[in-house]
């Protein structure tokens, strides 16, 4: 098997430190040893690799981050190459690590008691203990302040009743993060697994990261030990500081799948032999393509770089992750889609990775923000005006009300 070679057109790699190449092509080997050879069967199955965990937990990719509990402590752009190189793998792998890492581990070491990091973090780092984020509702995903998943306190435990919907590796986790509205505002829990009227069940029919997990979480009456809340959260901009991390890390993951993409269908153009023997890579509508990807891949190379930067000196901004988040994946839509022209009928086949990709990324387009939501974002950021909301004539709220009460 061919190692994967990279994109580099603009010698991205000479603004790189020692470490941070050795973070990348260390997880670059991983993935070409270890993530190609079994992805689409994967892939096929609708399964999540776990036998990759150990190697995983190995390499110090879980809370790679974190500088306590024996963890690396990589800077940002270490992390956010890594990011890249497991998503250039598959989305679901780099959604699997994100999850355990940005999701759970964060969030624990952030928010939470010497107690339940002592307890949870080195558990989580070395892949014996899986968990996952509950944030998003069956009703609410870009409106998370909207849940209607609530902990009422009763003596010394709490009761949390709701649901949570879209959750990555909900049925394989021993611990689950979930928000929930209290008397005090939306704070952050720890429910483990087992605990009576806590449920889970996965997404069937899923035609996007079928290499991972989704699922949904169910409480009824569910108590938990009143030490089982985060007690550094504060509301819902605690879980909103949880996705920005998770966001920066898919900003850089979107790359991942469009040099994939695009090594595939450069690679595939070279030798692909039509009309008097020439490649079609000798073609000019091949070749516009072709470039098209390599620009784009280029431009939201420094941007990420810039990004990582910035939060490594403490200055990245949520808006920043915005614009990263929102170009870079929809750089890696496009890359994709312009690979499934270049590769023709081959475009659609598991042979090659470009429709996976291709299905993997409508997913990594919605989730973690939408594409019009991080618009949104930004755009609040350069005028000053919130749009997210229209202002609503009496009649309007009417309407809304009618409509309501008739479903």
């Amino acid at each position: 098997m061919s190692r994967f070679p990279g994109v580099d057109f603009l010698d991205f790699d000479s603004l790189l430190e020692d470490d941070e190449r050795l973070a990348r092509d260390t997880v670059r080997e991983f993935v070409d040893d270890m993530v190609v050879p079994i992805i689409e069967e994967c892939h096929r199955e609708a399964r999540t690799p776990l036998e990759l965990v150990p190697k995983i937990a190995e390499l110090g990719l879980f809370g790679a981050t974190i500088d306590e509990y024996g963890l690396p402590g990589l800077g940002n752009v270490a992390y956010g190459l890594i990011m890249q190189e497991l998503e250039r793998g598959d989305s679901g792998l780099r959604s699997f690590v994100s999850v355990q890492s940005s999701l759970v581990m964060y969030p624990i070491y952030a928010f939470g008691s010497q107690e339940q990091k002592d307890r949870w973090i080195p558990a989580l780092a070395s892949g014996e203990a899986i968990g996952c984020f509950g944030l998003t509702e069956p009703d609410f995903g870009s409106n998370p302040g909207g849940m209607r998943t609530t902990a009422k306190k009763d003596g010394n435990e709490w009761v949390l009743n709701g649901s949570k919907q879209w959750i990555t590796n909900g049925t394989l986790a021993d611990i689950a993060v979930v928000w929930a509205q209290t008397d005090d505002g939306v704070r952050g829990f720890l429910v483990d697994k087992g605990t009576p009227g806590f449920t889970s069940s996965d997404q069937h029919g899923k035609f996007s990261l079928r290499a991972s997990t989704t699922s949904e979480l169910g409480f009824v009456n569910c108590r938990i030990p009143a030490d089982a809340i985060l007690p550094k959260t504060v509301g819902l901009k605690n879980a909103l500081m949880c996705l920005n991390q998770a966001r920066y890390g898919i900003a850089w993951g979107g790359l991942g799948a469009a040099m994939d993409c695009y090594n595939t269908a450069l690679e595939y153009s070279k030798e692909r032999i039509q009309w008097n023997g020439q490649p079609i890579a000798c073609h000019q509508l091949i070749q516009e393509k072709l470039v098209w990807m390599v620009s784009e891949i280029t431009k939201g190379q420094f941007t990420a770089l810039q990004m990582g930067r910035l939060k490594d000196a403490g200055k990245l901004k949520h808006q920043h992750i915005s614009l990263g988040k929102r170009n870079n994946v929809w750089v890696a839509r496009e890359c994709a889609k312009l690979a499934r022209e270049i590769l023709g009928a081959n475009g659609i086949v598991d042979d090659y990775p470009v429709i996976r990709h291709m299905l993997n990324i409508e997913s990594v387009y919605t989730y973690e923000g939408t594409h019009d939501i991080h618009g949104l974002i930004i755009g609040q950021s350069i005028t000053g005006i919130a749009a997210f909301n229209a202002p609503q004539t009496d009649d309007a709220r009417h309407k809304v009300e009618v409509a309501q009460r008739a479903s």
